[in-house]
C-alpha cells in the first residue's frame, strides 16, 4: 500500500436546532474535502444538531432529527468514497451519548460515545449525556428504521474501538478527551493508532488558543502519530464564539493552521502526510515501545479502503509550520465582531444601537462593530457570497455590495448621546467625534425633560423632593437621582432602538448593544437595568485593562484618532452635577478600588477560588511591598461587600460575549447565590485574627512598611 495519506478536518459555523442549515455545510466541507483529494474528512463536536442545543437534548425530535440528517448524508452521491465522520447525540439502550458516527459507502463503520464529557465553567455536558465508561469494550447498536432502508444494516459496531483501514489505524477523541490527565491518545498510541482525531466544541477565551495548539503538538509528541482537530465555529445561539482553529499536527510539529476568526460558514484544512514519518519517529523511542508490548489492545473495526494511494511516491507531503497567534487586542478586535455579525444576520435584525457616552467602555462596542465592518466589507471582497447575501438582506438592498466600512456602518449602526445637566461638553464631542470617525448614524438628545417628569411625579405623589448631596440630599437621595437617569437612558435606547429606522424610512428594528464591562458587573458598579441592560453586550466578559490596551490598538490599526483622548479621560458615570463645568465624579473614586484591583478580586475569586480569607492570605504576599496586611483586609472586605451587596444585578445581566475565566456571568458560569449575608461576619473574624497575629509576630517589619 501507499504511504501518503491525505485527511480533511473543518471549522463550521454550526447554529443549535438548525438541521437544515447544518446539513447543507456538512455537505459543502465534504465536497471541499473531496475535491482537494481527502480520504477522510473529520467535523466538529454534535455538528448535525449543534453544539448548544442545551435541554434540548432531552427531546426525542433532536433525536429524531438527527438520524434524518445522518440519513440524508448516508445517501448524499457527496459522501461516497470518502470516510465521513460526524457528530451527534444518540440514545443506546435508553441512555444518552455524545457520538461520532463514521461511515463509508452508506455503512455506518462504527459510533464512537465520547468517554470524558466536559462538565466545568460553561459546559454542563453530564447534564444531557453519560460519559462511555466501558473501556476497549464494543457492544451492538441496532439502528432506527431510517438508517437501516439506507445501508441495509441491523446492527453496527457501538463503544470504544479504533478503525483499522488497510493501510493505517484511527482513534478517536472527542473535545474534552484532550484535555483529560488520561486522554485516549496516550494508549490508543501504544496499541498502534497512527491518526487521531478530535471533534472539538471549544469556545473562544482570551489567551487561550496557544494552550490548545500545545496540547494537540504535545500529543504526538512523546508517542508519534498525527493528530487532526476540527472545531466548530462561530455563534451558534449563546454567549460563546466557538473559535475554529483547526488544525492537523504530526509528530508534535504543526501542518496546517485554520483561522481562528472567520466569516467564513465553512473552512477545510486538507493535508497529506507519510505515514512512516509517524513509524520511524517511533521506532527509535525505546520507552514508548515498551509501554507498546504490555499495552492491551483496542477492538479494531476492519475498513476495505485505503487512506493512500498505491502510487504515491511524488506525492508531496505537508511540511511542518509556525503557528500564527493572535495579541489580545487583535483578539478581541475580532471575536466579539464576529460573534456580533452573527447574532445580526441570525437574528434577522437591521443593525444595532448603541448608547454613546464618550467614555472607554461605550468607545470600545462602538470599535468592535466598526471592526465587525471591516470584516464584513474583507469578506466580501475575497468572494463570500454567504456575507453579501446577507449584508444585502440587513440592509433590505439587493443590488447592495459593502466596500467602505464607514459607509457600511452608516447603514447599520446607530449611536445615541443622551446628554443631561451632568454631562459635560467633553464627552459630548468625543462621542460626537468618534461617531464621524466610524461612520455611524449618531443622534444627540438631552433627558433633562424626562427626568424631571419622573422625579415630579414622585414629588407630586410624596410632597418631598430628593436632592443631590452636594446640594444637601441624604446618600439614598443621591444615589436615586443618579438611577433615575440611567435607567431612563435605557428606556430611550430601546424606544430608539425600535423606530429610529421607522424615522428614516427604512424597515426593521435595531438590537441594542450594553457595554459594561467585566469588572464593573463583578463588583455591581452599574445600575440594574440601565443601559448596561441591553439584547447582548460584546465587552461584558473583557476586563477594562484588556479594553483599554484594545482602544490603543484600534488607535494604531483603524486611525481613529478620536480614540486619544477618550484613552486620557479619567472613567465618569456623570450622573451627578457638575462642578464648575467639569466632571468631579470618577469611576474607582465611586468604587472605592482600582480597576486593576478588580481584576485581581475577580481572578482570584473565581480562577483561584478564593473566599474573603484566602484571598486576603493571597494578597498580603502579592501586594506586600505597597500596603500593610491591615490595609489588605480593608480592601479584602470592601470588595467582598461591594459583591456581595450588588450579586442580585447578575441575574439580569445582558447576555455577555464571554471572554474571561472570571466572568461574573450569573447563567450558567458562575453559579453563586443572589441573597448574601452582606456582613461576612466569621470571614472577616478569621481576616482580623489573622492580622492581629500577623502584627503580634511581625509587626516592626510591618509597621516599617507602613511608614
Amino acid at each position: 500500500m501507499g504511504r501518503a495519506v491525505t485527511v480533511a478536518t473543518c471549522a463550521l459555523n454550526q447554529w443549535a436546532l438548525d438541521f437544515e442549515g447544518n446539513l447543507e455545510r456538512i455537505l459543502r466541507s465534504i465536497g471541499i474535502a473531496k475535491s482537494r483529494g481527502a480520504r477522510y474528512r473529520l467535523g466538529p463536536e454534535l455538528e448535525i444538531c449543534g453544539y448548544g442545543c442545551s435541554d434540548h437534548y432531552y427531546e426525542s425530535d433532536t433525536l429524531l432529527h438527527s438520524f434524518q440528517v445522518l440519513a440524508k448524508l448516508l445517501e448524499s452521491p457527496a459522501t461516497q468514497d470518502i470516510i465521513c465522520d460526524v457528530g451527534m447525540p444518540v440514545l443506546h439502550r435508553n441512555v444518552r451519548y455524545n457520538c461520532r458516527v463514521i461511515f463509508l459507502n452508506k455503512k455506518i463503520l462504527l459510533i464512537r460515545p465520547k468517554i470524558s464529557l466536559a462538565n466545568a465553567g460553561n459546559y454542563r455536558e453530564l447534564r444531557w449525556f453519560t460519559p462511555w465508561n466501558k473501556a476497549r469494550h464494543v457492544e451492538e447498536y441496532f439502528l432506527p428504521t431510517i438508517i437501516q432502508e439506507v445501508t441495509g444494516q441491523e446492527t453496527v459496531p457501538f463503544g470504544d474501538a479504533v478503525l483499522a483501514t488497510k493501510d493505517t489505524c484511527l482513534g478517536a477523541e472527542i473535545c474534552e478527551e484532550l484535555w483529560a490527565p488520561n486522554s485516549p491518545h496516550i494508549e490508543m498510541g501504544l496499541d498502534g493508532v497512527e491518526i487521531f482525531t478530535n471533534s472539538s466544541g471549544s469556545h473562544h477565551v482570551l489567551r487561550k488558543a496557544h494552550a490548545r495548539v500545545d496540547l494537540v503538538n504535545s500529543a504526538t509528541a512523546k508517542n508519534g502519530g498525527i493528530y487532526v482537530l476540527a472545531n466548530q465555529k462561530g455563534c451558534d445561539g449563546d454567549r460563546l464564539y466557538y473559535d475554529g482553529c483547526a488544525m492537523i499536527s504530526v509528530n508534535g510539529e504543526t501542518v496546517a493552521q485554520g483561522s481562528q476568526f472567520s466569516l467564513d460558514d465553512v473552512e477545510v484544512l486538507v493535508a497529506t502526510l507519510d505515514l512512516e514519518d509517524v513509524r520511524s519517529y517511533r521506532a527509535e523511542i525505546s520507552s514508548r515501545n515498551l509501554a507498546a508490548s504490555k499495552v492491551s489492545p483496542y477492538p479494531r473495526v476492519k475498513v476495505n479502503f485505503a487512506l493512500s494511494c498505491s502510487d504515491d511516491v511524488a506525492v508531496p507531503t505537508c511540511m511542518p509550520i509556525q503557528w500564527r497567534h493572535h495579541s489580545p487586542e487583535e483578539e478581541i478586535s475580532l471575536g466579539p465582531a464576529c460573534w456580533l455579525w452573527d447574532y445580526l444576520r441570525r437574528s434577522k435584525q437591521a443593525g444595532f444601537l448603541l448608547p454613546l457616552s464618550g467614555g472607554i467602555d461605550s468607545s470600545a462596542t462602538a470599535c468592535i462593530v466598526y471592526s465587525m465592518c471591516h470584516q464584513v466589507c474583507l469578506a466580501v471582497k475575497n468572494g463570500n457570497a454567504d456575507v453579501l447575501a446577507d449584508a444585502r438582506r440587513i440592509v433590505n438592498d439587493e443590488t447592495y455590495v459593502p466596500e467602505d466600512p464607514r459607509e457600511f456602518c452608516k447603514r447599520i449602526f446607530t449611536t445615541c448621546y443622551m446628554a443631561s445637566e451632568n454631562s459635560s461638553q467633553d464627552t459630548c464631542n468625543r462621542a460626537k467625534l468618534l461617531a464621524e470617525q466610524i461612520g455611524s448614524y449618531h443622534i444627540n438628545l438631552n433627558i433633562d425633560a424626562a427626568v424631571k417628569a419622573i422625579v415630579g411625579i414622585f414629588s407630586m405623589v410624596t410632597g418631598r423632593t430628593p436632592h443631590f448631596s452636594v446640594y444637601g440630599g441624604s446618600s439614598r437621595e443621591n444615589l436615586a437621582l443618579q438611577n433615575v437617569q440611567a435607567r431612563i437612558r435605557m428606556v430611550l435606547a430601546y424606544l430608539f432602538a425600535q423606530l429610529t429606522l421607522w424615522t428614516r424610512g427604512m424597515p426593521g428594528g435595531l438590537l441594542v448593544l450594553g457595554s459594561a464591562n467585566v469588572d464593573e458587573s463583578l463588583r455591581g458598579y452599574l445600575t440594574k437595568y440601565d443601559c448596561s441592560s441591553a439584547d447582548i453586550n460584546p465587552i461584558g466578559g473583557i476586563s477594562k485593562t484588556d479594553l483599554k490596551n484594545f482602544i490603543q490598538y484600534c488607535i494604531e490599526n483603524f486611525q481613529l484618532t478620536a480614540l486619544r483622548s477618550i484613552m486620557s479621560a479619567p472613567p465618569t458615570a456623570e450622573l451627578e452635577p457638575l462642578v464648575d463645568g467639569q466632571v468631579a465624579q470618577t469611576d474607582e473614586a465611586d468604587m472605592g478600588m482600582t480597576y486593576a484591583e478588580l481584576s485581581i478580586y475577580g481572578k482570584l475569586r473565581k480562577i483561584a477560588k478564593a473566599g474573603p480569607y484566602s484571598m486576603f492570605c493571597k494578597l498580603i504576599n502579592m501586594w506586600k511591598e505597597i500596603c500593610t496586611p491591615r490595609e489588605v483586609a480593608s480592601k479584602v472586605k470592601h470588595f467582598f461587600r461591594m459583591y456581595s451587596i450588588n450579586r442580585h444585578k447578575m441575574t439580569t445581566l445582558t447576555p455577555s460575549y464571554h471572554a474571561e475565566n472570571y466572568s461574573p456571568d450569573d447563567n450558567r458560569f458562575d453559579l453563586r447565590p443572589f441573597l448574601y449575608n452582606t456582613t461576612w461576619s466569621w470571614q472577616f473574624r478569621c481576616i482580623d485574627k489573622q492580622v492581629n497575629a500577623l502584627y503580634f509576630l511581625h509587626g516592626f517589619t510591618f509597621k516599617a512598611l507602613a511608614t
